[in-house]
């Protein structure tokens, strides 16, 4: 039985149907979940795809958080079902204490839009296990609120606990405190990252490569496993 993976679209979503078709490449049943519907059409998982929910009025995410279907989405990742948030949805993600921190405007307090280098620094979770641990890959970044900051307890306990999933290598493009690209729950079901795979997954678009399709095969692995 195919796994299906639901991408929850918010008005002012960008990448949904990047997303989907990265599920499809990845060998996943995609589904359109839109934000103002509870029900998650019996989907195994979810993604918070990129873009500018809502406009980013207030702040990134937060409105985003109100939406219908993060009511279940919040009650369906605390109960273990694998959750991942790119950009946007990372942010929606931290709005919603699913992840801990914040996202703040960029140090330099301007959009960036360029490939970034990233270093795997966790790879079991739901999201990463067809990484290797110290593996460097390299996918699209664009954001304009994309600074990870948390205060130093929170910051120390992600470290300790290796719940910091990726990290920035050669440059930090939006003054992330210790260079944090993207970080998992406690329990490795919950992953957030400003970068985006789901740019990567075949040749012939985004970087040319496909550094980011490990993260839509790893959560069927996953979900096949369960």
């Amino acid at each position: 039985m195919t796994a299906r993976i639901g991408v929850v679209t918010f008005p002012g979503t960008l990448d949904d149907r990047d997303a989907l078709r990265a599920v499809r490449l990845a060998g996943g049943e995609p589904v359109s979940l839109w934000h103002r519907d509870k029900g998650l059409q019996q989907v195994d998982a979810v993604v918070l795809p990129g873009g500018f929910s809502y406009g980013d009025y207030l702040r990134a995410g937060a409105i985003s958080r109100f939406s219908p279907v993060m009511e279940t989405v919040i009650a369906q990742a605390r109960a273990g079902m694998p959750v991942l948030g790119i950009c946007n949805g990372f942010q929606v993600l931290t709005e919603s204490h699913l992840l801990p921190g914040a996202m703040l405007r960029n140090n330099h307090l301007h959009f960036v839009c360029r490939d970034q280098k990233l270093r795997v620094e966790n790879a079991e979770t739901a999201w990463t296990s067809d990484y290797a641990r110290g593996q460097e890959i390299e996918v699209p970044l664009k954001n304009m609120d994309g600074r990870y900051v948390a205060d130093e307890r929170t910051l120390d306990e992600l470290e300790a606990e290796g719940r910091v999933a990726f990290r920035y290598l050669d440059m930090n493009p939006n003054g992330s405190l210790r260079d944090i690209a993207g970080i998992t729950n406690a329990e490795g079901n919950v992953v957030g990252l400003m970068p985006h795979p789901e740019h990567a997954v075949e040749p012939l678009v985004g970087t040319g490569r496909t550094d980011g399709l490990p993260f839509f095969t790893s959560v069927l692995k996953k979900l096949v496993s369960a």
